[in-house]
C-alpha cells in the first residue's frame, strides 16, 4: 500500500480528513491535532501534530509498512488485502516443503542450543526420523 491508497482506503472506511495528513495527499484545512505520514530522509515518519508540535512516534524504511500501520490506528482494523495472484498462489503450496524444512532446521538448532549441543547437520531425510542417539 502506498500513501495514495492510503488516502482511498481511508476516505472508503469514512474516516474524516480532519483526522489525518499524508505528505502529497490532498486534504481540507486541519484542526490542531492529527495523525500525519510523511517521508523524512528516505525513512517514513508517522505520529501526531500536536499543538503545532509534531510527534513521531514511529519510524518505517517502508511506505507500505507506514501505511498500514496508520490505517491501523485509524481504522482499528487491518487493512484488506487483495487476493494472492494465481503465482503467489502456487507458491504457498508448493512452497511448503522448503518452509517446513527451514523450520525444522531452526527448531533443531534452538532444541541444541536449549541443551548446550551444537546443532547436527541438516538431515537429508525428511526430518520425520529422530536423529540417532547421542553415545
Amino acid at each position: 500500500m502506498d500513501r495514495f491508497e492510503l488516502c482511498r482506503a481511508l476516505r472508503s472506511a469514512g474516516v474524516p480528513e480532519a483526522y489525518y495528513e499524508i505528505q502529497d495527499c490532498p486534504h481540507g484545512p486541519h484542526p490542531s491535532d492529527r495523525y500525519f505520514l510523511e517521508e523524512r530522509g528516505g525513512l517514513w515518519a508517522v505520529g501526531v501534530h500536536e499543538r503545532g508540535t509534531r510527534l513521531v512516534w514511529e519510524r518505517f524504511t517502508d511506505e507500505d509498512q507506514a501505511c498500514r500501520w496508520l490505517h491501523d490506528r485509524l481504522t482499528g482494523e487491518e487493512p484488506r488485502l487483495e487476493p494472492p495472484t494465481p503465482e503467489e498462489m502456487d507458491q504457498v503450496l508448493h512452497g511448503g516443503e522448503g518452509i517446513q524444512r527451514r523450520t525444522r532446521e531452526a527448531l533443531d538448532r534452538a532444541l541444541a542450543e536449549a541443551r548446550g549441543r551444537p546443532p547436527q547437520e541438516p538431515r537429508a531425510d525428511d526430518g520425520r526420523t529422530p536423529p540417532p542417539p547421542a553415545g
